[in-house]
């Protein structure tokens, strides 16, 4: 069993909508340094690197995020790591199909180690000891084994597993007896009190191929669209894109619905490691070092009288007084202030901006591209001031606007510039003029990252103003 290798599949398309402002569609928790100096699905990944026990990381993400994912990835080591592009998202079960195929095709025997890529696991080697014991379920008796937590509050915002008999042959591990949804308060602490009921983390280990027989036992819809979807995949550098048209077709389900709860091969293992799916700010401020005051600070923040809260400025000066158990965040763009018991409403803030037609969910002040990044710094009738960043070596798509004019200070580093026919090289406090309906690119032949200042005028200045003839990242 030792010999036994486990593909980590991490899962990485959720928007984490309930740490609004930080967390953006574009930009989501997982690709944030939440918790630690990494970002989460930095950690995520980190905690199933060593080789001896782990096949190479497979990721399931979404088109947006996927060179954010690859950059961060490759800051740490992980320079070739498969990441399977969802055409739309359907929810784990069809992800955990995806990734389960795709195993199959060179490991039919494997197992993978489904992650989300946004939790907490402060004690890992108290993971490691319940991963040996799910990795002993899964290999000798065939189970889909899942991971509980042991509960220490009656919490609502989790569903719950009820275990069943042990499993007399792998200690630490039994059979589950039923899963349950969120209960309310006096449910949950009934449950707490009773013992035997333990958080559902959503995180699995299975055995590839039972996951996929029972997959097509209960839900035959997922399983043929994802095998014709993978069958047709695309492979795009270290990108895999599943034949879209076929994937569309695919049911939406979580593991939970489709598998764990309509089989008898369910498994769960108890543990104690520090989880936390950090779903919320108040979820934050648990886990969080505080001041003596209890009061969880982030960036340029001044408080006086303020007890139990978390405050957190991006960017300007932040001052609280006389605040209590409250959410004060503050970014470029947009504030937050939240009574710490009501987080979970900060979706519905997401919600009226989407219906609104308003983008603070969606972006960031900095928006990240393939390529670098870019802010915009002022904005007005008929102009548009931007900072961009590109990194060493990256290149921007060669491309024309219908209706803007471009102007291109250099202020740092050096610049590749093509317009039409031309190209030039630009060095610090440099610029060049580029007329509407002009073809033109920037590229960053040097080691450092180049900083441009540009200034847009015209009738309309929108991001969909860009005809693109080359890419090298393959957009459209």
């Amino acid at each position: 069993m030792n010999n036994i290798k486990i593909t980590p599949v991490i899962l990485s398309g959720g928007s984490g909508t309930r740490l609004w402002p930080i967390s953006r569609s574009l930009y989501p928790k997982q690709l944030l340094p939440l918790v630690t100096e990494q970002t989460m699905i930095q950690d995520t990944v980190s905690r199933v690197k060593n080789p001896d026990h782990f096949n190479a990381p497979l990721f399931i993400a979404n088109e947006e995020h996927r060179f954010i994912i690859a950059e961060q990835l490759r800051k740490i080591g992980f320079d070739d790591t498969k990441i399977i592009l969802e055409p739309e998202g359907r929810n784990t079960a069809p992800a955990a199909a995806l990734a389960a195929l795709y195993i199959q095709k060179t490991d039919p025997n494997g197992l993978m180690l489904i992650m989300p890529s946004d939790h907490v696991i402060a004690h890992e080697e108290a993971f490691t000891i319940a991963l040996n014991i799910a990795k002993a379920a899964a290999t000798e008796h065939k189970l889909l084994t899942t991971f509980g937590i042991i509960p220490d509050k009656p919490e609502t915002g989790y569903g719950y597993i009820k275990c069943g008999d042990n499993l007399k042959s792998v200690l630490g591990c039994s059979m589950v007896d039923k899963f349950v949804e969120k209960p309310d308060l006096a449910t949950a602490q009934d449950y707490l009190e009773s013992g035997g009921y333990y958080w559902n983390s959503g995180i699995f280990l299975f055995p590839v191929s039972v996951y996929l027989d029972i997959l097509a036992a209960n839900e035959p819809d997922i399983l043929l669209a994802c095998k014709k979807s993978i069958e047709n995949a695309e492979n795009d550098m270290t990108f895999v894109r599943p034949e879209r048209e076929s994937f569309l077709k695919c049911p939406s389900n979580s593991i939970d619905y489709a598998v764990m709860e309509k089989t008898k091969q369910a498994a769960v293992v108890p543990v104690d490691m520090g989880w936390n799916d950090v779903g919320s700010w108040n979820a934050l401020w648990d886990i969080s070092p505080k001041d003596e005051y209890g009061n969880v600070i982030s960036g340029d923040v001044i408080t006086h009288e303020s007890k139990n809260c978390l405050i957190k400025s991006e960017g300007t000066a932040l001052a609280t007084v006389g605040l209590e158990n409250l959410i004060v965040v503050a970014t470029k763009d947009a504030v937050l202030v939240c009574d710490k018991n009501k987080t979970q409403d900060v979706k519905a803030i997401v919600d009226q901006l989407k219906k609104s037609g308003r983008t603070e969910h969606i972006s960031h002040s900095v928006v990240y591209r393939p390529w670098g990044s870019y802010q915009t710094s002022d904005k007005g009738d008929r102009f548009q001031v931007k900072r961009l960043v590109v990194n060493p070596g990256q290149i921007l798509s060669l491309q024309m606007h219908h209706h803007r004019a471009e102007h291109w200070v250099v202020v740092k580093g050096t610049a590749e510039v093509t317009i039409d026919d031309t190209v030039s090289t630009l060095c610090e406090n440099e610029s060049c003029y580029i007329p509407i309906g002009a073809k033109h690119r920037l590229h960053n032949p040097g080691k450092i990252p180049l900083y441009i200042i540009e200034v847009q005028s015209g009738s309309y200045l929108g991001e969909d103003d860009i005809v693109r003839f080359e890419d090298t990242y393959g957009r459209a």
